[in-house]
């Protein structure tokens, strides 16, 4: 059975195609159940239908998924493979649905696209539904893969629609998509009980990627990536020593480089007496099902991946995900720890409110979001855990994108790809507490979470390198900034030798200075105000200002005409946006 958000989300496909369009994309957080939704499309079809994997090990995965949820299905593929998905699905689920004249079949693109389609199946495709569907965009082999069923409609899932290339995914662009639908977004799924609220951890690193090129995939250039990475001293231990300290005896999953990077990585953790395997796209399906079922059974704590296990795995028992390689595609970030984010249940469980002992997984659906909730928060996952040991949290974050749970916009065309930080993005910092690590906003004096003061700036002569803290800011640097305000303020002064136009313009332009200022400054005041109500520190406020406008109060108020017009229409627009007007 369906939840309201999935049905929600069901509908929307249906009304998508009814409304005219072939192809529909559709998006929910990972760990949302986008594949519970797709399964019920199939069965309500119920005629000749395709499950595309954009890669060939991902095959086993999508029958497991179909296999899960009931639904009887082919496997396009060589016979071994085949006997392969069915001893793994009767190892996983204690059965398999597998049927080689069932109407629905799972194949690989690469698969599909090498294949002279005249069987007439094809032809009879009435659904032809692509997994990770942000890879399919013209003439690519997913297209070309999708141009053998010409009377399916399409339906691509995917957790995000957006490139790391910028690409457009709609039909007008670079795709072939007509429709998009949303579903819900990880904070809603947090906040309703479906998914584990999380902890992130950003212990430093001595990695650094900032010369590292990003190629026209939208992703780091590979080779330059894995020279830095097999360049650091630290970060292998440094994975390790972190799980151990924070993690310890809990499933895990790191993601690595490249298979060179995994074995290190293993094999510090065997070094340690953490049990560890790797995984990779080139691990064959009964060794990928033992070392699942080891891990499963917690003979395994560790599983160590190069990318692999970020697409197609539900694992709910993951506690923890180290993220031990760099990555600028928000889609590959958000899946690696998105597989952190599901609940971990007991199969009977007391109620939190006195409801008795239960099979509360059974009933999940039937609780209240705070019972949900609270049952979360006695679970033996209360929180995942997410370390960060390349800074991938806070270079999306930089990027305007937020938290892998925030609301996103997306849209069907070309983007351009971003190189800077929006302008309103406040910067994240890393607590330097090692009981801590935690990232919080630059803007705070301290951590919140354990008080541990922010570090002191290593120069004070301006206003940037103390964050627009004035208290912090060298003394003569202070006297000059004072003295420019105090000029702003007085009376124009003239050059003896100026003419008399000159001194006409130079006055007429001081007072139009003047004239913004009158104005700005009672907008700045109302806005530090506003966050003085909220409880902030008067340092706090500053630095937040610095952070949220690009410029120090006090050089704020000694802005020219224009620049403090500006000035006032983003300050205002803020205020306005969070309904804060003058008493």
């Amino acid at each position: 059975m369906l939840r309201d958000y999935q049905l929600e989300l069901k509908n929307k496909i249906y009304a998508a195609w009814h409304g005219g369009a072939r192809n529909v994309m559709a998006t929910m957080a990972t760990g949302g159940g986008k594949s519970v939704v797709i399964g019920s499309i199939l069965q309500d079809f119920n005629c000749p239908s395709v499950v595309m994997a954009h890669r060939s090990e991902l095959v086993s995965q999508l029958a497991l998924t179909l296999n899960r949820e009931n639904v009887p299905h082919g496997v396009i593929a060589p016979k071994k493979i085949i006997q392969q998905i069915i001893a793994l699905e009767v190892d996983t689920h204690g059965r398999s649905f597998y049927s080689a004249r069932a109407p629905i079949r799972v194949a690989s693109a690469h698969t599909l696209a090498r294949r002279d389609a005249k069987d007439r199946w094809y032809s009879q495709v009435a659904l032809a539904v692509v997994d990770e569907g942000h890879h399919v965009i013209k003439e690519s082999v997913w297209d070309r893969a999708m141009q053998l069923f010409p009377s399916a409609r399409g339906l691509l899932k995917t957790a995000h629609a957006v490139r790391a290339d910028g690409a457009g995914l709609g039909r007008d662009a670079d795709g072939v998509v007509d429709a998009l639908v949303v579903g819900p977004w990880g904070r809603d799924l947090i906040d309703r009980g479906y998914l584990c609220d999380f902890t992130v951890k950003v212990p430093p690193t001595d990695i650094d990627i900032s010369e590292v090129e990003v190629g026209p995939s939208g992703e780091f250039v590979y080779e330059q990536l894995r020279a830095k990475i097999h360049a650091s001293r630290a970060i292998v231990g440094s994975i390790v020593k972190q799980y151990l300290k924070f993690a310890e005896g809990k499933l895990g999953l790191t993601f690595a480089v490249d298979i060179e990077e995994a074995n290190k990585i293993r094999a510090e953790y065997l070094n340690h007496d953490v049990p560890a395997e790797i995984i990779t796209a080139d691990t064959p399906i009964p060794v990928r099902a033992a070392i699942m079922r080891r891990f499963r059974a917690r003979q395994l704590l560790q599983l160590v991946s190069v990318d692999v296990l970020s697409e197609g795995v539900d694992v709910p028992a993951v506690e923890v995900v180290s993220l031990g390689r760099p990555t600028m595609s928000w889609q590959l970030y958000c899946q690696q720890v998105g597989r952190a984010l599901r609940p971990m249940i007991e199969d009977t469980l007391s109620l939190p409110d006195g409801g008795g002992i239960v099979n509360v997984w059974r009933k999940w659906d039937q609780l209240t979001d705070e019972q949900r909730r609270r049952t979360i928060s006695l679970s033996g996952k209360p929180r995942a855990l997410i370390i960060d040991h390349v800074d991938n949290v806070r270079r999306h974050y930089l990027s305007g994108r937020g938290m892998f749970d925030s609301p996103q916009t997306y849209t069907l065309e070309r983007r351009e790809r971003k190189s800077k930080k929006p302008s309103d993005v406040i910067p994240q910092r890393a607590c330097l507490n090692e009981d801590c690590f935690q990232m919080y906003d630059a803007y705070l004096l301290a951590c919140p979470y354990c008080g541990t003061p922010k570090p002191a700036p290593g120069r004070r002569a301006t206003p940037d390198q103390v964050e627009g803290d004035l208290l912090e800011l060298d003394v003569s640097a202070l006297r000059a900034l004072a003295g420019e305000l105090a000029r702003v303020d007085g009376v124009a002064y003239a050059p003896k030798e100026a003419s008399a136009v000159a001194i006409a313009s130079l006055k007429k332009n001081h007072l139009m200075r003047q004239i913004g200022q009158s104005t700005l400054r009672p907008m700045i005041a109302l806005w530090a105000g506003w966050k003085k109500q909220s409880g902030l520190h008067d340092r706090e406020i500053q630095r937040l200002f610095w952070h949220t406008f690009g410029v120090d109060v006090m050089t704020a108020q000694t802005l020219g005409s224009k620049d403090a017009i500006e000035l006032e229409a983003r300050i205002e627009k803020q205020l306005g946006d969070a309904n804060v007007v003058a008493a």
